[in-house]
């Protein structure tokens, strides 16, 4: 791990743990260095340039690298004395870390699914000829095609999609909608949906076909609109390995900005309302390619 800058005083900090175990000084000495190494390559000179937001987003960074909750919850401990003691010492007039924690939940993301994951889910993109393979394939092509929530999946009305268009109409988080655009396969899929395979999912596979859900695009055994648990259900018959649905929409960000994609149109198409929402799945792009450089250069 290479040095923290001399303006980061981080081992005038360590100094100042006096009542703290050896094994405390070391891992905070740890934990501020790597921060500061981030922060250095962020362009940030001095513990003066840091505010909340860089904190926040550090701490976004940590999750993405799959950090458990509890090392990230350490980790902001270590920040959190490290900025106090800075204020103490006259180093910075205000505490940038008041407040600061780890994000909850398990502090992990969906990992992220490699190319032949992705094939061996989705297949060569044909139509399938039977209604229910159809059907879920038509339910991953929109999850992986299109970045969709799973929510916003389930939520899909009829209406959201016309025959030839080459966008879905999506109700995203607090209602907002949002037009987003369909992988080719997902077109195919949609159009052969709506002109036949649906009618023949509702004969050939529901219990009640009275009982359908007249409004709903798409629907489960029973009729009813798609719920996040069938959603589940149809990935656990497809995915090679055990997949949350959310990890096809992840792997959708990452491999868009692996490709060059713009931040802030991947931002508009995944529906995100803060840049700063979007700005996780670069790091963990970064660390990507950073994978593949390491893995494929003679020097690396």
């Amino acid at each position: 791990m290479a040095n923290a800058p001399l303006e980061w005083r981080i081992s005038e900090f360590v100094l100042s743990l006096t009542a703290a175990s050896e094994a405390t000084k070391r891992a905070y000495r740890t934990d501020v260095a790597q921060f500061a190494a981030w922060a250095s390559r962020a362009g940030l000179d001095a513990p003066r340039d840091v505010d909340r937001r860089w904190l926040r987003r550090y701490v976004a960074f940590l999750s993405v690298r799959g950090l458990s909750r509890r090392s990230a919850a350490r980790k902001a401990s270590a920040l959190r004395r490290y900025f106090g003691w800075l204020v103490r010492d006259g180093a910075i007039g205000r505490d940038p870390s008041v407040g600061l924690a780890a994000p909850a939940g398990t502090g992990r993301l969906p990992r992220v699914l490699g190319a032949s994951e992705v094939s061996g889910m989705l297949g060569d993109g044909t139509v399938p000829d039977d209604a229910t393979e159809l059907r879920d394939r038509l339910v991953l092509e929109l999850l992986y095609g299109s970045g969709l929530r799973v929510a916003e999946l389930c939520q899909l009305d009829r209406g959201a999609y016309r025959v030839g268009d080459r966008h879905i109409e999506v109700i995203g988080k607090g209602g907002r909608h949002r037009r987003v655009p369909l992988s080719e396969p997902s077109i195919e899929m949609l159009a052969a949906w709506r002109s036949g395979g649906s009618d023949d999912f509702d004969t050939q596979r529901l219990r009640t076909p009275a009982d359908r859900d007249p409004a709903a695009l798409i629907v489960n055994l029973r009729g009813k609109r798609l719920g996040p648990r069938d959603a589940q259900r149809i990935l656990d018959r497809h995915a090679a390995l055990p997949t949350h649905p959310h990890a096809l929409r992840h792997t959708y960000a990452t491999h868009l900005l692996d490709g060059g994609a713009d931040l802030r149109v991947v931002q508009e198409l995944l529906g995100h309302q803060r840049l700063a929402t979007t700005q996780i799945y670069t790091h963990l792009s970064k660390e990507r390619l950073r994978e593949v450089y390491e893995s494929a250069h003679p020097r690396a």
